[in-house]
């Protein structure tokens, strides 16, 4: 064991960390271990033990805090933070010292993803010609597969009940899923708008722990919401997006709140309500369910999804541990955009590839962009469960059992 020197300790440090974020109080940690009991990856790899990360920064240990990789190795996910009698909250702690980087000196390409969203309004740096574009062929798509000539996405609609904030793969990469998502709001006939000033809800700088980027990037969101003065906020399925609107309203909004919700919550309603109508024998597979951390732990959002599901599936079957309890992906803290991290990425997703595989289902409901890529990648990674699940967000899944209603 190496020897601690008290004449290399810095009595302040716990104190200056604390400040960073508005004096909250970690110092209470029992050294008890039941942070690193209850993260699934300690075991997994060197360096991922929270007990003695926070004993570090306790007893002053100020340069061998900021040595540690623990710092970017952590997935923020506060599964540790559950199992604590204490309730310290590990992941405030990161993201705290996380914010304290040189912003070149931070891993991977977050920065970079930061910078250009503060640049171009998204997180993919879309131009706004390619943003309209891709809109208006959605829109065609629509018009034709609804048999709607007439089908408009309504777009900067002041007064509409519901604006929509999603992410922007669904522009680059996925358009297909911002199609469905608004044929689903069609068949339900809801009455929302999208901007063409703000309309990507993610923030990166959430993982980075730069406050002064992560306001750059979301408040123009929020601004854009009360300019056009809707009544509710709903975010698309991205477990960071979520996390990103709702903590961050109440963090750092100045202005009047609203409502942000999650999009399944408001299709829970829609179903609950008679507005969208589902097929309970379209989809036979056996499905199970990924809570992505952020939208289940920090959110609280784990039961309307689960309800959603079984409304119109009919073999559905659970992880374990499921919900609040549930294990992270292992892509979580911005682990997708550090590539040299993979290999950490990769172990830690065997421990979600045996939740699936106990579970023996053949779709796997991913509701997270984050999640989806990691999802994906561990089908590559581990070739014994390459074609043993298929990974879909809920909206594509309720596509297939979507009942149209009858045109006029």
């Amino acid at each position: 064991m190496e020897t601690i020197l008290s004449s290399q300790l810095n009595p302040g440090f716990r104190e200056r960390v604390a400040g960073l974020m508005k004096n909250y109080d970690f110092s209470q940690c029992l050294a008890c271990g039941m942070c690193t009991g209850g993260c699934p990856y300690s075991d997994i790899h060197e360096n991922n033990d929270p007990r003695k990360f926070l004993r570090k920064i306790n007893l002053g240990m100020e340069k061998e805090v900021f040595e540690d990789p623990f710092i970017w190795y952590c997935t923020m996910c506060e599964r540790c933070t559950i199992e604590c009698p204490m309730e310290v909250n590990v992941a405030a702690v990161v993201r705290g010292l996380r914010g304290t980087w040189d912003k070149d000196k931070i891993p991977g390409y977050l920065q970079t993803i930061v910078t250009e969203h503060i640049a171009s309004g998204n997180q993919m740096n879309v131009s706004q010609e390619d943003y309209e574009e891709t809109l208006d062929w959605i829109q065609d798509e629509l018009r034709e597969e609804l048999g709607d000539p007439e089908y408009t996405i309504p777009l900067n609609k002041e007064g509409a009940k519901y604006f929509y904030g999603f992410n922007a793969r669904d522009v680059k990469i996925y358009a297909n899923e911002l199609q469905t998502t608004l044929k689903l709001f069609y068949a339900a006939g809801i009455d929302y708008t999208i901007s063409t000033k703000r309309w990507d809800a993610t923030n990166v700088a959430l993982f980075t722990g730069q406050n002064d980027d992560f306001q750059a990037i979301s408040v123009p969101v929020w601004e854009e919401f009360t300019r056009l003065g809707c009544e509710q906020f709903i975010v698309t399925e991205c477990g960071h997006a979520f996390r990103s609107m709702r903590w961050g309203q109440r963090t750092f909004w100045k202005g009047e709140m609203f409502p942000i919700r999650h999009i399944m919550e408001l299709l829970l309603e829609l179903v609950k309500d008679g507005s969208l109508k589902l097929d309970p024998n379209v989809v036979t597979e056996v499905v199970t369910y990924h809570d992505p951390c952020n939208t289940a732990r920090k959110e609280g959002v784990w039961q309307a999804p689960r309800e959603l599901a079984r409304s119109f599936i009919k073999n559905f079957v659970d992880m374990n541990p499921n919900g609040r309890w549930n294990y992270c992906c292992g892509a979580g803290g911005g682990g997708m955009a550090m590539p040299e991290f993979n290999e950490k990425r990769k172990a830690k997703g065997k421990r979600k590839v045996d939740q699936v595989m106990a579970t023996g289902a053949e779709i796997v409901i991913v509701p997270c962009h984050n999640c989806m890529d990691q999802f994906n990648d561990l089908n590559k990674w581990y070739p014994d469960t390459k074609g043993k699940s298929k990974n879909v967000h809920m909206c594509s899944l309720m596509e297939r059992a979507l009942i149209l209603p009858v045109k006029n």
